[in-house]
């Protein structure tokens, strides 16, 4: 799957939306093209509302969001995979009406897991630097490593106390020189900012979940591609 930003796009970059609609109708009150990084559901007050105003402005050729681990989750849910339904999904599920429930389907079926555009990269979780030059996995593609990282950086195996997978971020110091990645999933900021992290390689990463839908709020930066 090749997905192609507009030449010179003035891009809006928005983090994790976890069903906060009217944060997420913030971000969208503008002319600039939307690159939403995943996580549009679950959590917050109105899922079926975050997803209606991405559903608009794909149809309006202004925006796109990125495939997240949430968003995995809900669609494979929905189309009857075998998947553990936690609270929030079942809260997700039961707030969706069918013509929702389907769009979400379809739209979430051909999301990219990543993005590249120049010496830039969009993606959810985390990057590897195979990323810059392979065609972003969709949910249509078998889960792989790449797959995996872009859903859920990286992780080591282990446990935290809170019985979630512990998550490392070894994966920033491999970002080439004079290359960004735009990312969510991580809610690492701790004054509420995105988080800039310059890697060892010369790369940075700029982490943009900064709450939104989990008792924070959301995120998102302004940037124009050359």
């Amino acid at each position: 799957m090749t997905v192609l930003l507009p030449p010179g796009a003035k891009l809006r970059v928005v983090g994790d939306v976890h069903g906060d609609s009217t944060a997420f109708a913030a971000a969208c009150a503008t002319e600039r093209f939307i690159v939403q990084l995943g996580d549009l559901v679950d959590d917050g007050p109105d899922t079926p509302g975050a997803l209606r105003l991405m559903f608009g402005r794909i149809d309006a050729g202004r925006g796109l969001f990125l495939l997240g681990n949430h968003d995995y989750k809900l669609a494979r849910a929905l189309r009857g995979d075998s998947v553990q339904v936690g609270e929030a999904l079942a809260a997700t599920i039961a707030s969706l009406d069918p013509a929702t429930a389907a769009r979400a389907v379809e739209e979430i079926g051909r999301a990219p897991a990543w993005l590249v555009a120049g010496r830039v990269v969009f993606v959810h979780g985390g990057f590897d630097p195979a990323m810059l030059f392979i065609p972003p996995r969709t949910m249509a593609d078998k889960r792989d490593r790449l797959l995996a990282r872009a859903l859920y950086g990286q992780t080591t195996g282990r446990v935290t106390g809170m019985g979630k997978p512990e998550r490392v971020l070894d994966w920033v110091h491999r970002i080439p020189e004079g290359v960004t990645v735009y990312c969510g999933h991580d809610q690492r900021s701790t004054n509420g900012q995105p988080l800039t992290l310059e890697g060892r390689a010369g790369g940075r990463a700029i982490m943009m979940d900064t709450g939104a839908g989990k008792g924070g709020h959301l995120s998102w930066l302004d940037i124009d591609l050359p």
